[in-house]
C-alpha cells in the first residue's frame, strides 16, 4: 500500500514553466506505476503522463507531447512532472496516482482503461496571466 502527496502546483504565465511532484507519505512509490492526471471542475479526468515502474518507460498524451515530461528521482521516491511551455488550457486541478497492476501498463492507465488505486488530492495548476 502507498499513499501519495502532490505538491508544486501554483500560478504561471502563460509560456511558462512549472514542476510538480508527487511523493509517497507512506510506502515504497519505487515500486508503482505512477500518472498524473487533471481534471477542470465540471469536466472528465484526464490522463497526463505515466511512468512505469517496470522499466521507467515513460508515456504522455497527445495534448502535452514535447512540453510535459515525467520523470522519477529513485533515491528520494519522488516522481516529477515537468511542464513547459504551459497555456490556460492546462488549467487544472493535477492528481498523481499510483498502481501495479500486472496486467495494465501506462497506455492503458492514462487512457482510463484501467483505474489507479492509490490517488492524491491534487495540486492545483493555474496558467494566467
Amino acid at each position: 500500500q502507498v499513499r501519495v502527496v502532490e505538491s508544486g502546483g501554483g500560478l504561471v504565465q502563460p509560456g511558462g514553466s512549472l514542476r510538480v511532484s508527487c511523493a509517497a507519505s507512506a510506502g515504497p512509490l519505487n515500486d508503482y506505476t505512477v500518472a498524473w492526471f487533471r481534471q477542470v471542475p465540471g469536466k472528465e479526468r484526464e490522463g497526463v503522463s505515466c511512468i512505469s515502474h517496470r522499466d521507467e518507460s515513460t508515456y504522455h498524451t497527445d495534448s502535452v507531447k514535447g512540453r510535459f515530461t515525467i520523470s522519477r528521482d529513485i533515491a528520494d521516491s519522488t516522481v516529477f512532472l515537468r511542464m513547459n511551455s504551459l497555456t490556460p488550457e492546462d488549467t487544472a486541478n493535477y492528481y498523481c496516482a499510483a498502481d501495479r497492476n500486472p496486467q495494465a501498463n501506462c497506455t492503458g492507465y492514462v487512457a482510463g482503461l484501467v483505474r489507479m488505486v492509490y490517488w492524491g488530492q491534487g495540486t492545483l495548476v493555474a496558467v494566467s496571466s
